[in-house]
């Protein structure tokens, strides 16, 4: 097989790297490329309708554009969409094999799917386990970096997204992104403390919206929490890998995502909660159940094409934040 192999979502990648292959987010290849909109046209060009997600039309794009031959297709536990899109790259030429994360979080299944893999990338559990614990130090960073960002007011919303977002696949290369992040952590521990602004919870998948952290601050918020970036670097100290991936909550039934949620809203003295969800994506409909199940006001914001947010998006963000300090 190649070394580079895409991902269409978050999997084991201790089992791609032991493989001495190099994983790839497809999602983060679209979004940091000059231009995605590019991207999203030029699978609408192709025939992508208007009513399917950007995030499947720009990872379509991406992969054509890229050097990118084979990838792992997350066809149970993300996007609805991702199984056709995986047929599509198969039929232009794209090496696809599939990986599913079990609904009901059965432990066997998840192993299954994990051995699965590890036969299909010729790999060993000794040389799984070995890179899991070299990736697990660089994730201890991560937790650390993530307590700078809540308790001490040290980072940045869209400094503790664009790390974590990026532990996924650690950039394609570990080692550099630890250097990274080294570095970022001496720098932000030399910080003064960001003043005060009202604490907010970032629910969802990642935003397709360019400066949606930026807006937040300044309009006198800041998120100190990342709840589905934060899942992508394998929070939990778990010594298995079955374990760990069972735990991570972003792939199985809404309830663990709540109690982590309700978690942070304790930890982190949320005042509020923001709710992106993605245009023509399933996961739309949580917003029923969270808005039923936490405390907070939550604003839903929906992104549909990348770049920055609109004057609407703006100003239902402004209302909100206001909100939320007359409730202060």
């Amino acid at each position: 097989m190649p070394d580079s192999i895409g991902l269409t979502s978050t999997i084991p990648i201790e089992i791609v790297y032991a493989a001495g292959l190099t994983p790839v987010d497809l999602n983060n290849l679209f979004i940091n490329t000059e231009a995605p909109e590019k991207l999203v046209r030029q699978a609408e060009v192709a025939g992508f309708g208007i009513n399917i997600c950007s995030w499947i039309k720009g990872i379509y794009a991406a992969v054509l554009n890229s050097d990118v031959k084979s990838l792992i297709a997350v066809t149970g536990g993300d996007c609805s969409n991702t199984v056709a899109l995986a047929e599509m790259l198969r039929w232009r030429g794209v090496q696809v094999l599939t990986f599913d994360y079990p609904l009901n979080r059965d432990n066997h299944r998840l192993w299954q799917q994990m051995e699965g893999l590890r036969c299909a990338l010729e790999t060993t559990w000794r040389d799984i386990d070995k890179t899991k614990k070299r990736l697990d130090q660089i994730r201890e960073k991560l937790q650390e970096l993530d307590r700078l960002t809540f308790q001490e007011n040290l980072v940045r919303g869209a400094e503790n997204h664009l790390f974590l977002v990026s532990s996924s696949d650690f950039n394609s290369d570990p080692d550099r992104y630890e250097r990274d992040l080294d570095a970022f952590l001496k720098e932000v521990r030399e910080r003064r403390p960001l003043g005060e602004a009202i604490r907010l919870g970032y629910l969802g998948v990642p935003p397709i919206f360019s400066d949606l952290y930026e807006a937040v601050e300044s309009l006198g918020g800041r998120v100190v929490f990342n709840e589905v970036q934060r899942q992508f670097s394998m929070p939990y100290a778990c010594d298995d890998l079955v374990e760990q991936y069972l735990r991570y909550t972003y792939p199985y039934d809404i309830r663990g995502r709540i109690e982590d949620i309700q978690k942070a809203i304790r930890e982190r003295e949320l005042e509020g909660l923001v709710h992106y969800t993605q245009t023509f994506c399933h996961r739309q409909i949580y917003d029923i159940i969270l808005k039923e199940s936490l405390s907070l006001p939550i604003l839903t914001l929906e992104g549909d094409r990348p770049g920055k947010i609109d004057a609407r998006t703006f100003n239902r963000l402004e209302t909100f934040m206001e909100i939320l300090k007359s409730r202060k």
